[in-house]
Order: structure tokens, then C-alpha cells, then sequence
């Protein structure tokens, strides 16, 4: 064990897409950043890998092309509950790709710009001292800066939690799945949404046209089912769609990865003198597939802002300015969606009015105004990321 300190400008905690993306930027601009990420290599992790237009746009600026990783186009999204189906044509260019992959990537381009990264260690607590933050690792090591970015994804850092929120009380599934090749065809450019009792789920090809199922379910369908195969056994005889994309398919893991209590509707209020970024910041719910988008916006933002000498509170309430209506539509159609009224007026609506899921997919978006680098060209792969603006947009 050792007790030797190390400074830096800047210290990231985690190594997901905020994290990769904020110590990406900063590097980038000549300041000294450490990243610390807990796990020896990327893995998966509970999540759609649903790519928007906005996510593709900062994966761009960063010099990271997700097509050259094999990224799967989507164009389309389908919405089934029992045995209808509605479809319509996504308003927007999108992606879908592991976040096995792109978080490794994004690290990779982290290291590439400069930024330290400490891969195996965990910060086990972050106090607040007059020479600026102190970062304990599990290894005894101390870090030392004055700004924090905490990117820990959807688990808290001890003593760190985040409040509880409007919809607290869903638990995350997820499993890649090999389909037969007629399910891929039928599946391929589309990204497939699921109403069933008690919940809602995703599925969509990523890269080697493996398939990603994510599921999110109320806590008392869980205890109904009890575990996972009878779980997953009650869902199928509720969506005749989704039972029939997985007939025949195979389950690539023995149990899928889950997370429990997801804070949907979690939007970071101040955060104190910490910069939160990513679902640290904002946890949007996942239908709306703009999870990663928000991870990358909040990371480019706070990036900015540091970079013009802004405070972390500025940066809360910028970030709040940029997300709050999506925000508040995205979670009331989410609490919507786990009923059966819900459910029974979504089909309905999507089948009577073809534009209506183009229309709420638009407007759970970020806003283009709040983008940041949009008017520049994005890099190309290999290259430094193009220079973000330092100065804050009004608002």
C-alpha cells in the first residue's frame, strides 16, 4: 500500500462515454487529466447502445467514426403491445453499437490526446480540502485536484447519492442474443420498442449483427416472476412481436447484466462545487435513446465551461436549461408507458397518427441550439478533436 499523492489539472472518476469524452476535451486543450476507471477492460454495461444523431455528431468531433467499428444503421422504429405493431421512419440519423466497443475507444482516444488513464482502480472516497479535492483509490494512491468530474455512470460513489426520483422503481435488463438470419433481416435498420405489463424493452442489431434486448421492469413484476427465464417466459406471452424476433434465436450469456433502481427523471440540480456529468448529471429514460447523447453533451459542456474558468454550479444549471422539457416529456410518457392505459393509448395513437413517434422522438432530443461544435466540421478519425468554443452559449 501506498499514501504517495499525485496532482492533476483535472480528475475524471469513470470511464464511460461522459468520462472518455470530458478527459478527450480537456486533454485536447493541454490540460493535465487523470481518468480513473475501476475495470481492467471495457465491458458490458445496461444499456439500449442506441446512437442519435447528437451522439454520432460528438463521437465525430472526438475523431472517433462508430461506422469504422462497425456500428448498424437504423432508420426506422417499431412499436408493438400485444399483437399490434405500428411503425414509422426515425426523424434523424442513427447508430447502434456495443458499449463493449465504443467505451473502449473512447479510451483509447483518451490516452491519445494526452489524458493518464488508471485502469483497475477505484476511487474508494472523494473529500474536499483547502489545497483542492483529495481522491482516495482502493490502493491507498492519492489524487489531487481542483476539479472533479464525476462520471460513475448510474452507481453512486460512496457517500455521493443522488436523490431519489419520479420514476424510481424500475430494474434494467439486458442480453445480446444471436437471431436467426430472417430474424436479422426482419430486425435489420430498425430499432424495435416493447410495451408489456409492467414495463418496456428495446431491440436492435449492433456490430456482427448480434442482437441487444434491454428491458426495464417494475419491481412487483419481478417478484411476480421471480427470476430471470420466467421473467423473460411472462413478456413473451405478453408481445406476440417480440416472441416471435427471438423464436429459434440464442441467448449469447447464461443471464443478462441488470441494474436495479435507475433513477429515470434524475436531472442534477447544483452538485455542489463536483462537476456530474452523464447519468451522474441526467438519467433519461431509455426509450427515448438519448442516453449516450446526453452523456457526450453534458461532458462537452462542462469540458467548455471549465476551460472558461465557469463554476460547477453555472454548469449544473446550464445543462438543467438544455435538457429539462425532454427531460419532463420523456419521463411522464415513461411512467405512461408501464400501465395498461398507457400502453393501450400508445398503440392506438401510433397507429391513428403516423407522425406522432417521429414527434416524440424530435422533441425528447437535445436541443440543436444547445449543441456545442455543430457549425464546426468534425474530425476525421485519428486527428484531435476540433476545438470546442470555450465561451458558454447565453442561457
Amino acid at each position: 500500500m501506498t499514501s504517495s499523492r499525485r496532482e492533476a489539472d483535472h480528475l475524471v472518476i469513470g470511464g464511460g462515454p461522459a468520462g472518455a469524452m470530458v478527459a478527450i476535451l480537456l486533454a485536447s486543450a493541454g490540460r493535465a487529466v487523470v481518468l480513473v476507471e475501476k475495470k481492467h477492460e471495457a465491458h458490458h454495461k445496461v444499456c439500449g447502445e442506441f446512437l442519435s444523431r447528437e451522439a454520432i455528431h460528438y463521437l465525430r468531433h472526438a475523431g472517433i467514426d462508430p461506422l469504422a467499428l462497425g456500428a448498424a444503421a437504423i432508420d426506422r422504429v417499431r412499436l408493438s403491445s400485444r399483437h399490434e405493431v405500428a411503425q414509422s421512419a426515425l426523424p434523424f440519423e442513427a447508430l447502434s453499437l456495443s458499449r463493449r466497443v465504443l467505451d473502449e475507444a473512447l479510451l483509447e482516444r483518451a490516452k491519445e490526446t494526452g489524458c493518464t488513464v488508471l485502469r483497475g482502480a477505484a476511487v474508494e472516497s472523494v473529500v474536499r480540502e483547502r489545497a483542492g479535492w483529495i481522491a482516495r483509490l482502493n490502493d491507498g494512491r492519492l489524487l489531487q485536484s481542483p476539479a472533479v468530474f464525476l462520471a460513475t455512470g448510474k452507481h453512486d460513489l460512496r457517500g455521493l447519492p443522488r436523490p431519489r426520483c419520479r420514476q424510481n422503481d424500475l430494474t434494467g435488463f439486458k442480453m445480446h442474443w444471436q437471431l436467426v438470419p430472417a430474424q436479422i433481416e426482419a430486425l435489420r435498420g430498425c430499432m424495435d420498442l416493447y410495451l408489456f405489463p409492467g414495463g418496456y424493452g428495446g431491440l436492435s442489431l449492433i456490430e456482427g449483427d448480434v442482437a441487444n434486448l434491454c428491458l426495464v421492469v417494475r419491481r412487483s413484476e419481478l417478484r411476480a416472476a421471480g427470476e430471470w427465464h420466467r421473467l423473460l417466459t411472462r413478456i413473451l406471452a405478453r408481445n406476440a412481436h417480440l416472441r416471435r424476433q427471438l423464436e429459434g434465436a440464442q441467448a449469447l450469456w447464461a443471464q443478462p447484466i441488470a441494474i436495479s433502481q435507475i433513477p429515470y427523471g434524475y436531472l442534477c440540480a447544483e452538485g455542489g462545487e463536483l462537476w456530474r456529468i452523464g447519468d451522474q448529471a441526467a438519467v433519461i429514460p431509455s426509450f427515448t435513446g438519448d442516453g449516450i447523447s446526453i452523456a457526450l453533451h453534458s461532458a462537452a459542456l462542462a469540458a467548455r465551461m471549465v476551460l472558461a474558468g465557469k463554476t460547477a454550479a453555472a454548469y449544473h444549471r446550464a445543462l438543467r436549461a438544455d435538457l429539462r422539457r425532454a427531460m419532463a416529456i420523456a419521463t411522464a410518457l415513461s411512467c405512461a408507458a408501464v400501465t395498461a392505459p398507457g400502453r393501450a393509448a400508445a398503440l392506438s395513437a401510433a397507429s391513428l397518427l403516423p407522425g406522432l413517434m417521429p414527434a416524440i422522438a424530435a422533441s425528447t432530443r437535445i436541443p440543436q441550439r444547445a449543441l456545442i461544435g455543430f457549425e464546426d466540421p468534425p474530425s476525421s478519425p485519428g486527428s484531435p478533436p476540433s476545438r470546442f468554443s470555450a465561451t458558454p452559449q447565453p442561457g
